[in-house]
């Protein structure tokens, strides 16, 4: 059966509210040449007939099956493949067979399509077949544990895959499954209103003196000075519209001297596409006060349910955590509160591991060694073998209309 027909035969699940309409598929006008050009492949012909006509896909309620498409900040094709080859590839160093798969540009290598809401994500193998409609379908589960190997070769093209997951199911590491799935399939809800993706020009090769300063401060130098260097501060930082004092005042108390410093150089905003600072001085919700707040009740309540998993204690409790920035995980890094403000030790609340010692150094050579790759801790995403340092040491300022 062509992958289009076995979609069209799904429901539209009920909208979450009764007043709220389905988000219905709707076609998406890809430029397919565009998209192969850049990727240097073809893809699978049902795949594009289906995200023609159908767009990016919500499967079952738990599937998302993409497409090269884009929305402002929620999602963007191309980095998103980037992201989850990268992830998957620093993933596999550190479980069996310890060894990472090929990944696209490779030759032959892994090409993500898809992933589930818990964390599999779903690949093509296009070294398998030189016909793309051949291609079988290969899952990588980050929930695997740590001495399981996560990649599973199903053996199945995805019209078989997405077939199958309706049916019965697929296997997962652990005994689990994959499915299987409720029949419905919708407009996945984040990217309602994408816009097809439109590949970037190719970055031209740089010239040799190009980041001379900057690939300088990978390797030499401490502090503010090294950090400006490597990540040039934005020109008008965003910090919100209240004051120190104000903010001072919601908290309870003051801050290290090195933060204040350091976030009226940069400002709020995402380091390394990874770690978002909040807005410290924002009144109104989505600044440091309110995130510090909705943290302290959700580690609280973790810490009631699981205390052997939770042992810190929170601001505002003595020597309590306070965080100041986020993973896009959902990974926190904060302050334990314990005596004078620049004298706290910084820490990471990670989501996915259990909690860690505080980490050595101030907030700026905590961030400075992470963006250099020398920090390994969990909670802040670690660079690959292949990464360049370079690459990821960037910061992208926050506004009014950021979460963060």
């Amino acid at each position: 059966m062509e992958l289009l027909s076995l979609v069209a035969r799904l429901a539209l699940p009920a909208p979450v509210r009764p007043s709220d309409p389905p988000a219905a598929p709707a076609p998406l006008p890809v430029d397919w040449a565009a998209v192969e050009g850049r990727l240097g492949l073809r893809l699978p012909a049902d795949y594009k007939r289906l995200v023609s006509a159908c767009g990016p896909l919500e499967l079952g309620g738990r599937l998302w099956l993409h497409a090269p498409c884009e929305r402002g900040e929620r999602f963007e094709y191309g980095d998103w493949l980037w992201e989850t080859h990268r992830e998957c590839r620093i993933a596999s160093r550190r479980t069996p067979p310890y060894q990472p798969p090929p990944f696209h540009p490779e030759p032959g290598g892994l090409l993500a399509w898809g992933e589930t809401r818990d964390g599999v994500r779903l690949f093509w193998d296009t070294g398998a077949h030189d016909d793309p409609d051949r291609w079988p379908v290969v899952a990588h589960d980050r929930n695997a544990g740590g001495e399981e190997d996560p990649w599973r070769r199903w053996g199945t093209t995805l019209t078989e895959t997405v077939a199958a997951l309706l049916a019965d199911g697929l296997p997962l590491p652990r005994g689990r499954t994959l499915g299987p799935l409720p029949a419905t399939a919708c407009r996945t809800a984040f990217l309602v209103g994408a816009r097809p993706w439109t590949p970037p020009e190719r970055d031209p090769e740089p010239a040799p003196e190009a980041g001379g300063v900057r690939r300088a401060a990978l390797t030499g130098g401490n502090g503010l000075e090294a950090l400006t260097r490597l990540v040039p501060p934005p020109a008008t930082p965003y910090l919100g519209d209240g004051t120190w004092e104000w903010l001072f005042e919601e908290l309870g108390t003051r801050l290290p001297d090195e933060y204040v410093t350091l976030m009226e150089r940069y400002g709020s905003g995402h380091w390394g596409n990874w770690l978002g600072f909040f807005a410290p001085l924002r009144t109104a919700g989505n600044g440091l006060a309110h995130h510090a707040r909705r943290a302290a009740d959700t580690y609280r309540g973790l810490r009631g349910r699981s205390p052997e998993h939770h042992p810190l204690a929170v601001w505002p409790e003595p020597g309590g955590f306070l965080p100041f920035a986020v993973s896009v995980e959902g990974d926190h890094l904060g302050w334990l509160t314990e005596g004078e403000p620049d004298d706290w030790p910084v820490a990471v609340w990670p989501r996915r591991a259990g909690q860690g010692p505080p980490l050595a150094g101030t907030l700026t050579d905590v961030l400075l060694e992470w963006l250099r790759g020398d920090l390994v801790t969990e909670g802040l995403a670690g660079l690959g073998e292949e990464d360049d340092p370079l690459a990821f040491a960037g910061f992208s300022p926050g506004s009014d209309d950021t979460h963060w």
